[in-house]
């Protein structure tokens, strides 16, 4: 999404009954040592394998994006000063840190803003790398992989729930912000950590945490995904090597949970009992996207192309269109007259004009030359944007559900009416079909991978006895 969307869990822990904190850090740390003894269900594992398909297809497809390039020069990529180079950079020949690896490869995972969302933000392009370069350079295997995305999702869920404002608002980029926190339970899991080396890697990741909504639109959003997923592994690192935090760095009065709150209105009471029973992303899951912007659009993106189609429209039929969205969502998208391929990811009004004007919205439409037709910008000044104040129980980042009506020169309107949930939403899912027909789009853009074979490797990612096989070495 970029909006940071999210398929947010209904899950609310239940009410403490001794009315007291609950000890939620030491909690998650005992959850993540143990996670090994959890039977992890096959469906629950194919939705961490989707997660690992669709952000390794991202990460391929925006690999020579140039903040991926920044981050690169800025790290000297290749460079041991973070630790020994056991990691691949971009599924390719070149090796670092773990660290490196994968704060370059978050980066380069989010940089199209083509990558899967949940939990009211991108949970897989944190996740991912940060499990796929820890996971190479501790060789492990493929199903402990899958089981380290499930734990560091988990923990990240049970955290968004505790909230009943919004992050976004506030001015939080939850990706960010949760991501470092979810990428330092799955590390831990992966080495096999014990529960007070959990729990101060917890409490570091903490005040690791950052990450500005400000910043949408430009070239710090992707890089905030590099950063929580290497500092996911860098505070487990610390943790282990004996530094040390506060023990309750979530649920203290000055902690992780209220700090971050839009209001304070956040739930630090109640135990966290139930984590792995059932797994989280058995509810919550994973939405596809099928654009690459923000997910606020994706709706009406759905909306006015059904339209186009439907009814054979040209631009020039349209006289105006109304899309109606919610309070978070218009705040995402803020770029109104957007100038560059970047801005307009954060653009409804790009989103409708490229729908109305190309009949599409995706990676060959997301670029400078295209936002800057004059055809497209013509566009803009037909957009009215209305809100609806009724938040999605699901996901509550989005309104209900968004609306688009579309007034044509001869006087006709329109109307989609509700659209709930978009095509790829969790709640509405690509087959497996389309999922493999985007990530072999995403791998067609980059020379030396195979992804008709990547794809297979992925597909049985559990299986698979080390994780280095995935390693393409003539990319």
């Amino acid at each position: 999404m970029t909006t940071e969307t999210s398929q947010c869990a209904e899950h609310k822990p239940s009410p403490s009954k001794a009315g007291k904190v609950a000890a939620l850090t030491q909690q998650y740390a005992s959850f993540i040592a143990n996670a090994a003894s959890i039977t992890v269900p096959p469906d629950a594992a194919q939705r961490a394998i989707t997660g690992f398909i669709d952000t390794i297809g991202t990460m391929i497809a925006g690999r020579d994006e140039p903040v991926v390039g920044l981050v690169r020069q800025w790290l000297g990529a290749g460079s041991t000063a973070q630790g020994p180079a056991n990691s691949s950079v971009l599924l390719g020949r070149e090796m670092a840190s773990s660290e490196a690896a994968a704060w370059i490869n978050g980066a380069a995972a989010h940089a199209l803003d083509f990558d899967d969302v949940a939990l009211g933000g991108h949970p897989s392009t944190v996740l991912v790398p940060a499990i796929l370069a820890e996971a190479q350079r501790l060789n492990s295997s493929g199903s402990d992989v899958v089981t380290a995305y499930l734990v560091g999702y988990e923990i990240w869920a049970d955290l968004v729930a505790r909230e009943k404002g919004s992050h976004h608002l506030k001015g939080w980029h939850p990706t960010a912000v949760f991501g470092v926190i979810g990428a330092a339970a799955a590390c831990g899991y992966l080495n096999r950590d014990d529960e007070h080396t959990c729990q101060m890697g917890l409490a570091i990741a903490g005040s690791f945490a950052s990450g500005l909504v400000a910043n949408f639109g430009t070239m710090t959003k992707p890089f905030h995904a590099g950063m929580a997923a290497s500092h996911g592994i860098s505070a487990m690192r610390l943790a282990r090597l004996g530094m040390t935090g506060t023990p309750d760095a979530m649920e203290h009065h000055a902690g992780f949970l209220k700090a971050i709150s839009e209001h304070n209105d956040v739930d630090r009471m109640s135990p966290a009992d139930t984590l792995g029973q059932p797994w989280k992303i058995l509810h919550a899951g994973l939405s596809i996207k099928r654009y690459p912007l923000c997910y606020a659009t994706h709706r009406v993106i759905d909306g006015v192309l059904a339209l186009r189609n439907q009814h054979q429209l040209k631009p020039d039929d349209v006289e105006s269109v109304e899309a109606v969205i919610g309070v978070a969502q218009a705040s995402m998208l803020r770029n109104h007259q957007p100038s560059t391929g970047l801005e307009a990811k954060f653009s409804l009004q790009f989103a409708v004009a490229s729908a109305l004007v190309e009949g599409a919205v995706g990676l060959n439409q997301l670029t400078d030359q295209v936002v800057a037709k004059d055809d497209v910008r013509e566009q803009f000044s037909k957009l009215k944007i209305s809100i609806n104040e009724q938040n999605c129980p699901i996901e509550p980042a989005f309104s209900y559900a968004d609306r688009v009506r579309l007034k044509l020169r001869n006087g006709s309107v329109l109307d989609t009416g509700e659209i709930r949930f978009a095509k790829g939403n969790a709640m509405n899912p690509l087959s497996i079909e389309e999922l493999e027909g985007k990530f072999l789009d995403c791998a067609s853009r980059a020379q030396g991978v195979d992804g008709k074979r990547l794809f297979a490797q992925l597909a049985k990612l559990s299986t698979l006895a080390s994780i280095q096989q995935l390693h393409q070495p003539g990319a």
